[in-house]
């Protein structure tokens, strides 16, 4: 059986082809978002990628914050769901998923059997989310992705105390007229990021296996600042973006086994 997820976040669109609920056939990502042409992108890529076609896909299954104003789908499946179990899939033993996206921040709680326990979520602030990261790369003139490495030549990470974005902005851009250093400034805006998630993860309860998903999983700085806050080892994989993806994928999957049970 051949199922497709989707995944519509706020930045970007990620889609996974999978076989028989465990193998990744092939993947794609596009910048770009609800509201924008990424999905329709990403699926085109998918499909140049594979000699599978649209036509021999089984079902199709979408999440993300996108996911109710997406018609090409066979249905529908909350974010929290799919994550817990893309995160699962990839790794067996996870019991707590952070995950950081463009807009929001979650905290994900698993059974031992992998049933999601509890969740705790931050989608009122953009402090703690790729969109903080976003907002402080702009001010330096940065790519964001260059954060990472910029932050690794740090010797005394600044100080960033305003749990505002736009207090923060201007807090980063005072202290660069001081002469602050940018890999300092930039390994203390990943420390922050890491701050508010970790209060985040300890409302939420942190029990090993620990990963990390969503864009910022790449982010060294902010994974190891994180794993320093929460006191234990964070993993991740190079499929970190696409989690959710995977995990409605495996959805689709499942529903579909689940009706050939009951025949």
């Amino acid at each position: 059986m051949i199922t497709l997820g989707i995944d519509i976040g706020s930045t970007t669109s990620k889609c996974v082809l999978m076989k028989d609920g465990s193998e990744i056939l092939t993947y794609s990502l596009r910048i770009g978002g609800l509201g924008t042409e990424g999905p329709e992108e990403a699926l085109e890529e998918l499909w140049d990628k594979t000699e599978y076609t649209p036509d021999q896909v089984d079902r199709t299954i979408v999440t993300g914050y996108g996911r109710n104003k997406y018609e090409g789908a066979d249905g529908e499946v909350s974010e929290l769901t799919c994550h817990a179990l893309g995160g699962r899939f990839v790794f067996p033993e996870m019991r707590t998923l952070i995950d950081i996206g463009g807009q929001d921040a979650k905290i994900i709680s698993l059974s031992e059997s992998g049933r999601m326990s509890n969740f705790v979520m931050n989608d009122k602030c953009a402090a703690g989310t790729g969109r903080f990261l976003d907002v402080m790369a702009n001010i330096l003139r940065m790519d964001i992705d260059e954060l990472d490495e910029c932050a690794a030549k740090s010797e005394n990470p600044a100080s960033i105390s305003s749990t505002c974005t736009v207090f923060a902005e201007s807090e980063v851009i005072s202290q660069l007229a001081n002469g602050v250093s940018r890999p300092d400034l930039v390994a203390g805006i990943c420390e922050s990021v890491a701050s508010r998630v970790s209060a985040l993860a300890r409302r939420a309860g942190v029990v090993p296996q620990v990963c990390m998903s969503g864009g910022v999983a790449k982010n060294n700085a902010v994974r190891n600042a994180l794993a320093k806050s929460l006191e234990t080892e964070i993993d991740t994989d190079p499929m970190a973006q696409y989690f959710g993806a995977i995990g409605a994928a495996l959805y689709g999957y499942r529903q579909l086994q689940k009706n050939k049970d009951n025949k």
